[in-house]
């Protein structure tokens, strides 16, 4: 067992402090009477619901690169961890060092893990202190999420720097119905998840979510003796207040910290380090819908912590950002849409690093600015276009424009295709232009920025009124990416670009009482001299199938089945080191025991061994059981 005592208390003391700000900015908003607006049900369910989207256009229709993920369709999964999510989304590879709370990484469309742009509730949340500014997926967990946003293929017209290969949106909102569910389970796994919402009489919907996960898994060396092992504790707060009948406030409060032990770098079993990870971030938005406007002024901040304790060197890295961002959307013609808006964010960040004989400091900051509008153009009932531009002014890469141009055309009622081109970049993160560890590295002031284009086209047949046959092909060229150099001392743009190439295909059937959802994906993801790139594997494909029973012999009752193969992929710079194939099985049943609704998850129900990255085992089958109760 791991000394997790030791872990700093001080840190829950500023979860408090951060709480306690949040509760008090919802406490101070006026409360206006709801005179005109009509409401659903007694609950207190508001007449007009706003999206979370960016810069996106009402009449553009985006289905050429985005997929939805809903609250049911998480419930319904029974999964708990966001990785456990998104390794069934088409295009997205993910990779986990380990067990549950462990680093986790995205690959999407074939690309960086770090060209992923990740976003609370429209608001970019990568953490610029690490690396290479990507997002840790394995200390996110789902309870407190309303819906998932996955949008493939460059999006920095959308979303801004970091969108090469896309973007996910975690959007956090609250159940209109007063409950509080609790699941957890017991094995090599120890994890308990509370959720609580409850509906003032005053209007406001108030929800709080708390998780701790305690992992301890063996190392994946024959020889290993040491146990992996992760501690992860989170809370998460949201209120939110129609204070009239068109305008909203919304907060959000999360708050994360992680304490991982991982084997030495030699692999011999023996104690290597420690990693110990924080995260806070805090979100205010106001939001306000018309008829044929929406408006919305959202401000964010968020700090990171990161210190790694190994054998008696020590590196910290911290980062803080504060956005602000503004944006107005028009949708006065019936064929025609668009919007305007503004963004800025300050990122800045220390780097010390701790060794038995020296100590060194450096820290830094950045600022961007961007400027960004969109328009969607019915051309005739069945075709329509859409624009997105961006303009991006930073203070040491300097300024780029991204755009994006969609067409949508709807040949007859079953029969859709469509086209997109798209670009992105990714500007050199706090790190790379800042950063210094125990081992010679420097930041490197003079980095630009990575750049990337998309172009891909999109086909979807509807048949037999209940089966939809789609399938994409893409291309993204990736330029100026940033890599370590030689001898790991910076980072420097590379001149050889990458191409990533790819198929998706997805057959859906929706019935009464059951669904069925399968997708195969065919890729190659190779530098312009044939190199393939690690950890990117040439097929994935899925199944997944739920259905409820009605009137059987145990009753009435929701069964969702989850098949996930992911093929055979290069994993270390060695053409002769591949990991294997994996075929990964999960199933989670539902009952509903008068008004409480019970479930039971079996993950890994195959029980299969891997590792994925080699050499960090990945847990075998896993229990658990919770309820949801209404009140």
């Amino acid at each position: 067992m791991f000394p997790f005592n030791e872990w700093n208390t001080k840190k829950g003391m500023f979860m408090h402090r951060v709480l306690l700000v949040i509760i008090l900015l919802s406490l101070t908003v006026n409360v206006y009477a709801l005179d005109d607006c009509e409401w659903n049900n007694q609950q207190g369910i508001p007449c007009l619901i706003i999206s979370k989207t960016n810069n996106t256009s009402k009449v553009s229709k985006e289905g050429v690169n985005k997929v939805i993920i809903t609250k049911q369709d998480i419930e319904n999964s029974g999964h708990t961890n966001l990785t456990d999510i998104l390794k069934s989304v088409s295009g997205l590879n993910v990779f986990q060092n380990g067990g549950v709370g462990q680093l986790s990484t995205v690959f999407m469309r074939g690309s960086e893990s770090n060209h992923t742009l990740v976003l609370l509730n429209g608001i970019a949340i990568n953490d610029q202190s690490v690396t290479d500014g990507m997002h840790d997926f394995g200390q996110d967990f789902v309870q407190n999420i309303q819906q998932i946003e996955i949008y493939k293929g460059s999006s920095g017209a959308n979303f801004g720097p970091s969108a090469i290969a896309g973007a996910i949106n975690f959007i956090t909102a609250i159940d209109y119905i007063n409950s509080y569910s609790v699941s957890g389970f017991n094995d090599r796994n120890n994890s308990t998840d509370i959720n609580y919402t409850k509906i003032t009489e005053n209007g406001w919907h108030l929800n709080v979510n708390g998780t701790t996960n305690q992992s301890n898994i063996h190392s994946a060396k024959p020889q290993g003796a040491e146990n992996d092992g992760t501690l992860n504790k989170q809370i998460n707060l949201n209120s939110e207040k129609w204070i009239n009948d068109n305008t909203k406030i919304k907060s959000t409060m999360y708050v994360r910290e992680t304490r991982s032990y991982y084997d030495d770098f030699d692999n011999n079993g023996e104690f290597g380090y420690v990693m110990d990870n924080t995260m806070h971030a805090l979100q205010t938005s106001l939001e306000r819908v018309n008829k044929n406007t929406e408006d919305s002024l959202t401000f964010h901040w968020q700090a990171y912590g990161k210190q790694i304790d190994d054998g008696g060197f020590t590196d910290s890295y911290d980062s803080q950002a504060l956005v602000t961002r503004y944006e107005k959307k028009i949708n006065s013609l019936k064929k025609l849409s668009f919007g305007y808006g503004a963004e800025y964010k300050y990122d800045w960040g220390a780097f010390i690093n701790e060794g038995a004989s020296f100590n060194s400091a450096t820290r830094g900051h950045v600022k961007d600015s961007a400027v960004f509008a969109n328009a969607g153009y019915k051309i005739i009932d069945n075709t329509i276009i859409s624009f997105y531009g961006r303009k991006d002014d930073h203070n040491t890469a300097g300024g780029n424009n991204t755009y994006k141009i969609n067409l949508l055309q709807e040949l007859n009622n079953n029969l859709s295709i469509g086209a997109s081109t798209s670009t992105g970049l990714r500007n050199p993160s706090l790190y790379e232009l800042f950063g210094s560890n125990n081992f010679g590295y420097k930041g490197n002031i003079n980095l630009k920025a990575e750049k990337s284009k998309t172009n891909e086209i999109f086909a979807s047949y509807n048949f037999l009124n209940n089966f939809t046959l789609s399938s994409t092909a893409y291309r993204t060229n990736l330029s100026d990416r940033l890599e370590f150099n030689s001898s790991f001392t910076a980072v420097e743009n590379k001149v050889i670009d990458l191409n990533h190439d790819g198929l998706e295909n997805e057959l859906k059937y929706e019935g009464k009482n059951h669904n069925l959802a399968f997708f195969a994906d065919f890729s190659t993801s190779k530098k312009t001299d044939e190199q393939k790139q690690l950890r990117r594997p040439d097929t994935k494909y899925g199944l997944n199938f739920s259905k409820k029973f009605i009137n059987s012999d145990f009753g009435d009752f929701n069964m969702n089945l989850n098949y996930i193969h992911t093929g055979k992929h290069l994993d270390f710079s060695s053409s002769t080191v591949v990991a294997k194939s994996t075929d990964i099985v999960d199933v989670n049943f539902s009952k509903d025991f008068n008004g409480s609704i019970w479930k039971l998850s079996i993950t890994n129900l195959l029980n299969e061994r891997y590792e994925r990255p080699l050499t960090f085992n990945t847990e075998g089958r896993q229990f658990r059981i919770g309820f949801k109760n209404k009140y």
